[in-house]
Formats: C-alpha cells, sequence, structure tokens
C-alpha cells in the first residue's frame, strides 16, 4: 500500500509510548515477494538455476506462485509444505519512501524442519544463503553448514531488530558473505559488542550497501571496494531492491567476476527493481542490461560481466 504523506508527520516526540495511528492509503496491490523467492528469481533472470529451500502453506501452490517459480527457471522441488498459511507480509510505503511493515509468519516458522544434511547429500550445496527466516530454522541451517563445511551466506536483515546479541554472533560466524545495510552494519555492531574489525575477523567478504551511495565490499585480506549507485535512477518502489542486489552479486560470484564486477551486477538489477513496483514484476533482458552496465559502469565492465553471464 502507499500512503500519500509522511509517516514523521504523525509522530508526537513525546507521546511515543501511546502510538495510535491509522493512515488512509490511496492503493492495494497484492504481490509475490518472500526475500528467499526474490533472490532466487533475481539469480534465475541472471541465468543461473537457483534452488529455493524454504517452508511454504498449500496456498503456495493453489496462489500460481509455485508455478510462477517454476516457469521463471527457479528450482522448487526442495520446498517443505506446511499445514499453515504461507507467510504474509503487509507494507506501507510514504512519499518519502519510509516503510512500516507487519509480518506474518505462518508456514515459515516450520523452517527449522527442513534438513540441510539431506539436501546437501541428494545434491552438493554450491553456496546456501541464510536469509530472514524462522530463527530456529536460521539457527540450525547455521549450525548445519558450519559443521559439513558448506559455504553459506549470513543475511539475517529484517530478524536483527528482535535479535540479541549472542544470536547474531551465532548466526554471522564462519560466514563467507555477510550482506547487510549500512544500518544492518550498525546494528550488527551495536548488538553484538564487536566492532567493525571484529565483525569482519568473523566472516570472508562483508557486503554493505548503502542505497543510492552504492555499496562497499570489504574482504578478509583488508581491502575496500566501493561501487557506485546507477545513476539517473527515479525510485518506484523500495521493495526487494536488497534482495535484487544479493542476487545480482551472487550471480556474479557464481561466475567467477570479481567482487567488483558482482557488485556492479548486484547494482544494475537492484535499478531496474526500484524503477518497478512489486519484487518480481521486472525481466532481465541481455541488451537492457548490458547496456544499463556499460552506461553505469564502462564499455570494459559491460564485456567481462556479459561474457560471464548466460543472459537472453
Amino acid at each position: 500500500m502507499t500512503f500519500t504523506g509522511k509517516f514523521a508527520d504523525s509522530l508526537v516526540p513525546d507521546q511515543l509510548d501511546k502510538i495510535a495511528l491509522s493512515f488512509l492509503v490511496q492503493d492495494l496491490d497484492i504481490r509475490r515477494g518472500g526475500c528467499g523467492a526474490n533472490i532466487a528469481f533475481g539469480l534465475a533472470q541472471l541465468g543461473h538455476t537457483p534452488r529455493l529451500v524454504a517452508s511454504v502453506g498449500p496456498d503456495f501452490e493453489e496462489s500460481g506462485y509455485l508455478g510462477w517459480l517454476r516457469d521463471s527457471g527457479v528450482d522448487c522441488s526442495t520446498l517443505h509444505v506446511s499445514e499453515q498459511h504461507t507467510a504474509r507480509c503487509t507494507i506501507t510505503t510514504d512519499e518519502s519512501q519510509a516503510q512500516i511493515v507487519t509480518f506474518y509468519a505462518g508456514a515459515m516458522s516450520d523452517a527449522r524442519h527442513i534438513d540441510v544434511e539431506a539436501l546437501h547429500a541428494a545434491e552438493p550445496i554450491d553456496l546456501l544463503l541464510i536469509g530472514p527466516d524462522d530463527p530456529d530454522g536460521m539457527v540450525r541451517h547455521t549450525d548445519t553448514a558450519r559443521r559439513l563445511g558448506i559455504a553459506f551466506a549470513a543475511d539475517p536483515s529484517q530478524q536483527l531488530a528482535w535479535a540479541d546479541g549472542d544470536l547474531i554472533r551465532e548466526l554471522v560466524d564462519g560466514a563467507a558473505y555477510l550482506f547487510s545495510n549500512d544500518y544492518e552494519d550498525a546494528l550488527i555492531q551495536q548488538k553484538t559488542g564487536w566492532s567493525a574489525a571484529d565483525v569482519q575477523a568473523h566472516v570472508g567478504t562483508r557486503v554493505v550497501t548503502r542505497g543510492k551511495d552504492g555499496v562497499t565490499v570489504f574482504t578478509a585480506e583488508g581491502e575496500q571496494v566501493d561501487v557506485a549507485a546507477v545513476p539517473g535512477i527515479t525510485a518506484v518502489d523500495p521493495t526487494g531492491v536488497g534482495d535484487s542486489f544479493r542476487a545480482g552479486f551472487l550471480a556474479g560470484i557464481a561466475a567467477d567476476l570479481s567482487l567488483e564486477r558482482s557488485a556492479q551486477v548486484g547494482c544494475t538489477i537492484a535499478a531496474g527493481v526500484v524503477e518497478t513496483v512489486g519484487t518480481q514484476e521486472y525481466r532481465v533482458t541481455r541488451e537492457g542490461f548490458l547496456g544499463r552496465v556499460k552506461q553505469a559502469y564502462g564499455p570494459e565492465a559491460a564485456d567481462e560481466i556479459g561474457a560471464a553471464l548466460h543472459l537472453v
């Protein structure tokens, strides 16, 4: 939903303990989403065949969402089907792009029953991204990845708001990649008591997105790679932009691109998503995508990325 005002105008600083707010919205769009599904969709758009590991409800297939992802190139063979409704997220965005989000977990709470070890035994996992999910499931999957030596990317994002320092440290420690935006990066440090250097010492590559200011990648060797955002963007809807960046970055990594090129892929696909209402309403074409890469990052970047990714 979209609110044609600013949430901040309705906040009274000395009355925040008595909040009772109501916003009149002008529209209601019901769209597909979910961090894991968004990332998988983006990876498929960039020529990969990702496996979506998640817990969904019976309504997932009935609604057509399952067929949509399969038709988009996502491997859905490892989904766990719960008796509960598929998770739902209600998002209201104001004219300044601030958001208020309400989340119903539903079937997501059964993600703890997913056996990553069995999935890995059936078909080896190259990289396991552990995104915001059922907390017990996140812990179980992280422990399994560490125990089996499966490279994993930690992406706790929305779950950082309620998680304590001990849980965050457990989810982050040993990650090959740690994804966060700049606010979440500060939150991780605040709640764990770790400095930025401490966080870096517990992970391989740390990726911090900064919205319109691009992204900074910190390597285990102490290097810092800064990549600017694609210029000339007209932001329409921020929902799912971070997920699409992760898809682009991981698509680059899987294609053996450098960290800089991978971040450029992430920024380019994110630019297309922020210009679109919805999280999976975009399509990547080879000509359009590489043209945008060339315009933003130069012909050499476009040539390297074009040679590495299987874009149609």
